[in-house]
């Protein structure tokens, strides 16, 4: 789980270079994952002097809960986690067994549950969902900065 050495000379790291990757497994994985979380993010303010707002504190623990949690309930077998800055944002991807892409349904303010996608979505810079050999990797690009306006919901990535 350590992130891969950061740029000399106490300047920001350069693109991908803060990096973190752990394996996960069953639902123990979650509160893991959201530790991993904390700790990239907490690595990035005070080792790199990236600036990280409260609020993309706030939902890199949300998307990160709710893209493990689909992985853990959905999908056999062991999930992985990688978080990568990028610039000013942060990028959450997971990879889990299972094929089936997800898909966001339409809203419905009477289903209980299933809504993670919808949030996660409502939430982030760039989504991508795709296919691997094995499994599926779920990519969300999500902004460093305080400013809601900047977030423009579920652009696709790439």
């Amino acid at each position: 789980m350590e992130p891969a050495p950061a740029a000399q000379g106490g300047t920001a790291p350069e693109r991908g270079s803060l990096r973190t990757s752990v394996a996960l497994e069953g639902t123990a994985g979650i509160a893991e994952a959201r530790r991993a979380a904390d700790a990239f993010l907490a690595r990035a303010r005070t080792e790199h002097g990236v600036f990280v707002s409260q609020r993309a504190w706030d939902l890199t623990r949300l998307v990160v809960s709710e893209l493990v949690t689909n992985a853990c309930k959905y999908a056999p077998g062991p999930a992985l986690m990688d978080l990568l800055l990028h610039g000013g944002t942060v990028e959450v991807a997971v990879w889990d067994s299972g094929p089936e892409l997800p898909i966001a349904r339409a809203a419905d303010a009477g289903r209980v549950g299933q809504h993670g996608l919808e949030i996660v979505m409502a939430v982030a810079q760039g989504f991508e969902a795709r296919r691997e050999p094995v499994g599926k990797r779920i990519i969300v690009r999500l902004s460093l900065e305080d400013d809601p306006h900047d977030v423009v919901p579920a652009r696709r990535l790439g």
